[in-house]
């Protein structure tokens, strides 16, 4: 009898949940998993495609490095959905039982992982990319411009080891992953205990603290630069491409404050009340929280500066207040002017 209780004993990941869930098939469907994979894939992979032309052609340093903050963004939550959206996808396809693929619970280990390193790369490159343009708009001569692109990229790289370490504290015995229902993916356990409840704070506040330093960080900025686009000295300082890198950079902090702050405040309650948890609304705020991953890469694609110029050369943007239209001013300049010379740090030609 002792020598059969190890195999009698249920794996850790499905110590709460185990398999075969009872789920509706209608919401958990493979179509509705591979459309929605399939179309974050498509839209990454269009933005990168962009990147990489504007990048080509882009002679400022300071918008070079901006766009390879975009670039790490977009490529990470590229592959956050390559990997944990075949799982899905497989999983609704072939309807697997978890037990019997992953015995060792070696399989859910790593798509937790992934769910955690995919969900706070993000954050923390937008944390990333405000502290950058912060730097860039409020203390132009702080930095060393001609090793931008050289410290972007090592900045990227420092955030996914960060979040690479973050992810893997479970193995190392600090909270756990666990099979999550409906059955098709593995997430940390949020739990009260008190290593599962260490984990859950140092994800779920890692996350908050990212949003909350970029919406610091950006409000400055947007102050900062419309003090010297409608200042006296406007006419000297044209930052068409600042006002198009701080658009984008609201947008993506907007957007990641709607799709994350669920799930990270209800992690936050749920482990610091010890309330117990709706697998319902984990469900919820996770699928909301993917969203995300489908529409960084369209921020980029539908706010470039020719979109920008574009929208403010309309009719109803005409008729907008003068002190409005002089702050923008530097949109609406034809070529010829000194904003568009060929070269200049304020003009792309590209088309894209």
């Amino acid at each position: 009898m002792v020598s059969s209780a190890p195999s009698n004993t249920t794996p850790l990941c499905f110590s709460i949940n185990s398999p075969p869930f009872i789920h509706n098939h209608t919401i958990t469907s493979a179509y509705f998993s591979a459309v929605f994979s399939g179309l974050g894939l498509s839209s990454n992979l269009f933005a990168l495609v962009v990147l990489a032309k504007t990048f080509h052609h882009t002679k400022s340093r300071s918008r070079s490095s901006f766009l390879l903050f975009l670039g790490g963004l977009v490529f990470t939550d590229f592959m956050g959905l390559l990997v944990t959206g075949s799982i899905v996808v497989s999983f609704h396809i072939t309807h697997f039982n978890w037990r019997q693929l992953d015995p060792h619970c070696h399989f859910c280990n790593f798509m937790g992982m992934s769910m955690v390193f995919y969900g706070l790369c993000p954050l923390l490159l937008g944390a990333a990319m405000a502290v950058e343009r912060f730097v860039g708009i409020n203390r132009p001569f702080a930095r060393c411009t001609a090793k931008s692109s050289s410290r972007a990229c090592l900045t990227v790289v420092m955030v996914w080891v960060t979040a690479g370490c973050i992810s893997l504290l479970p193995l190392a015995g600090l909270g756990s992953y666990h099979l999550q229902i409906p059955g098709s993916w593995c997430f940390l356990n949020i739990s009260s205990k008190p290593l599962e409840m260490t984990f859950g704070l140092i994800f779920s506040l890692v996350g908050l603290l990212s949003l909350a330093v970029s919406f610091l960080l950006n409000t400055v900025s947007v102050v900062t630069l419309l003090k010297v686009c409608c200042g006296q000295d406007s006419s000297q300082r044209r930052r068409d491409y600042e006002v198009e890198m701080m658009v984008q950079l609201i947008l993506i902090m907007a957007i990641a404050s709607v799709c994350w702050c669920p799930l990270l405040m209800y992690i936050l309650k749920t482990v610091v009340s010890s309330l117990a948890v709706d697998p319902y609304s984990v469900l919820f705020y996770l699928r909301l929280a993917t969203c995300n991953q489908i529409c960084d890469p369209w921020i980029y694609i539908l706010c470039r500066e020719s979109r920008l110029r574009c929208l403010l050369q309309r009719p109803c943007c005409r008729a907008a207040s003068s002190t409005f239209a002089a702050c923008f001013s530097g949109f609406v300049l034809r070529r010829g002017t000194r904003s568009w010379i060929p070269g200049s740090t304020s003009y792309s030609d590209v088309p894209f």
